[in-house]
């Protein structure tokens, strides 16, 4: 089951009725420790007789980076993007295709049919980036594909979305591609 959004929206930008963002749990666990490790490291410094020994330094520095990460963590990294239908975690992913790829990507993104024997080959860097967001269990991808026009990615498909096993053949696709 395919559905799409205008091309003018990024699928980092859509929305998606099986799509949403939550807070997660874990990572304000992780930031808030590193934020009180931060906290006791900076502080211990003030107790050392010697405020000008490697030990007192170190401790301050350790602190303060653990301190802004904790920080960083906390208001960006704390928010997760669940498929709702099986509360599955999603994670983005792009990968670069060559120009000379552009109209077989296009087909298999508009169409949906996802060959794992096709032999399309990513690469570090190109012209054709495919977008993807993948559900953990596989159930659900989001794909969209852009081509570089000078200084930019500009989305050359709509944003398409998969469930299922439509969405496994998009994982196949995607081993695939970079196995290769």
């Amino acid at each position: 089951m395919a559905t799409t959004q205008t091309v003018d929206a990024t699928i980092f930008a859509s929305s998606h009725p099986y799509i949403a963002k939550r807070t997660s749990v874990s990572g304000i666990l992780i930031s808030s420790v590193m934020l009180l490790a931060g906290i006791i490291a900076f502080a211990s410094t003030f107790e050392l007789d010697d405020k000008s020994s490697t030990i007192s330094m170190a401790l301050m520095v350790l602190g303060t980076g653990l301190f802004l990460m904790g920080i960083f963590r906390l208001f960006w990294k704390s928010k997760e993007v669940i498929y709702l239908p099986t509360k599955s975690v999603t994670k983005e992913h792009s990968l670069f295709f060559d120009l000379k790829y552009i109209d077989v990507l296009t087909n298999l993104v508009n169409s949906g049919s996802f060959s794992a024997g096709s032999n399309i080959k990513s690469e570090v860097s190109g012209n054709i980036r495919m977008d993807v967001i993948l559900s953990a269990d596989k159930k659900f991808a989001a794909v969209q594909l852009s081509q570089f026009i000078p200084y930019t990615y500009q989305p050359i498909t709509s944003v398409k979305y998969f469930t299922d096993e439509q969405a496994s053949a998009v994982v196949a696709f995607l081993a695939k591609s970079k196995m290769q």
